[in-house]
């Protein structure tokens, strides 16, 4: 079997920049999905069963996009069809969705037409977002992934600052940051405008850049033999035969991300009640509270931005990983004792650190264990790992806030709980090396 050879920065750069683009996106959502719905008005209790979607859309879309991709063969290659009809889609949903109070519709049909450009919105995402994973699988050696993910996840974060803050620029520049009852302020619905063009200018600098290997040198630099490529193998199969690091990484992801799906959902909730002083969704101060957490997500990016930085300086990933989940499991305990916005940076700052190690060291440990062959389907599988945590979250969402009194901002105390037990089944995972099914079990023996 060949070895690929090493890649200069700029290709591995290249490999990942449409990323930021589509990240800019997923920020835009995650900020101001909560904000979106409760100015249609939703409930607060039941705002995490609108958080359903995404994760459904994940779980659903990406195995298939993996699998699809993994037997996709084309002149502008295998990964990439996929990454540009995704961004396409989302281009159209992200005009569509921040529009969802202000096409005369009665609350209750503004309610669905949100919920429906949401599932489109997240389906586009997810179609976008699994072919950058897999390019870095596909195109890059065993020693060159780290740096890989690691500017992948760069650009992720600096991709989220911009998506994050753009309201609050938006509002300091003078658009209007409230509007009337069940409307959504034109800062949002232009934050979403600005997305959509930066997204598919991203893409279009992805794919004229970067050129994924043929069918017959993909074959070789990954080890995969003619009697393998005729071998069918179901995404069923390849569960069964995963390998233990599927298991034991996932079971970290749980946790993990069980936690930042409450971070997305009461954030905004949370600290318009503890620093603003106020639950209602028409006031403007919510919509103030609104805008400052774009700033506190562009904070965490920030901090992950850094902590990305220090993380290859440790000498195994499991302290890396444990630490970083611990960290962030403090900032987000921490935000029960701050009611200064300000003092909400230190908060953010150290969740920036768990989400740091969460963009990068799984999917380092994970393509270090699986085949080229099935690098797709493996990585939309994996796709699993982050979005059943979520959607088991969102579904036990609004009982656990009855439970802890009804206060949103005690439910990222619980998301620091949730991180703390991921770092303690961080020491669960043992990781092992394979360049194909065939080799693993030597791998293991070496």
């Amino acid at each position: 079997m060949k070895e690929k050879p090493d890649l200069n920065f700029w290709k591995l750069w290249n490999i990942s920049f449409g990323f930021f683009g589509v990240q800019i996106a997923y920020a835009l959502q995650s900020a101001n999905i909560s904000r979106i719905f409760a100015t249609l008005g939703a409930d607060p209790h039941n705002l995490s069963y609108f958080w359903i979607l995404p994760p459904l859309a994940g779980i659903v879309i990406q195995p298939i996009i993996g699998s699809a991709s993994d037997r996709t063969w084309t002149r502008f290659g295998r990964r990439i069809p996929y990454l540009f009809l995704g961004s396409l889609m989302a281009i159209i949903v992200m005009c569509l969705l921040p529009n969802a109070g202000s096409l005369g519709m009665s609350v209750g049909t503004a309610m669905i037409f949100g919920l429906l450009a949401l599932m489109f919105m997240d389906v586009s995402i997810n179609m976008a977002m699994q072919p950058f994973k897999m390019l870095v699988g596909d195109m890059v050696n065993e020693k060159q992934k780290e740096l890989a993910y690691s500017i992948q996840s760069f650009l992720c974060n600096a991709g989220s600052v911009i998506g994050f803050i753009f309201p609050f620029l938006l509002t300091w520049i003078g658009i209007k940051n409230i509007a009337s009852k069940g409307i959504i302020p034109d800062s949002v619905i232009y934050s979403f405008y600005a997305g959509a063009i930066i997204l598919i200018l991203c893409v279009i600098y992805t794919t004229m850049k970067v050129k994924e290997m043929p069918p017959k040198e993909f074959n070789e630099f990954h080890g995969i033999t003619e009697t393998e490529k005729k071998e069918k193998s179901n995404i069923f199969y390849l569960l069964a035969h995963a390998p233990k690091v599927f298991w034991t990484v996932g079971l970290v992801q749980f946790f993990c991300w069980s936690a930042f799906m409450y971070m997305w959902t009461y954030t905004n909730g949370g600290i318009a009640e503890t620093v603003w002083h106020t639950t209602n969704v028409t006031a403007k101060g919510y919509q103030e509270a609104g805008n400052w957490v774009g700033i506190l997500f562009a904070v965490q990016a920030a901090g992950s931005v850094i902590w990305a930085i220090i993380l290859p300086f440790f000498k195994t990933k499991k302290i890396a990983y444990s630490l970083s989940l611990v960290l962030g499991g403090i900032g987000f305990i921490s935000t029960l004792f701050f009611t200064d916005k300000f003092m909400l940076f230190i908060s953010y700052m150290l969740i920036g650190c768990a989400w740091a190690a969460m963009l990068a060291i799984p999917f380092t440990i994970l393509t270090n264990s699986i085949s080229g062959k099935n690098m797709g389907a493996y990585l939309g599988l994996f796709n699993g790992t982050i979005c059943i945590p979520q959607i088991a979250a969102a579904i036990i969402g609004g009982g656990l806030l009855y439970l802890v009194g009804g206060k949103q901002i005690n439910m990222l105390a619980m998301a620091g709980i949730l991180l703390f037990m991921g770092a303690v089944c961080v020491f669960f995972i043992k990781e092992t090396i394979a360049h194909h099914e065939g080799e693993e079990s030597e791998t293991k023996k070496s």
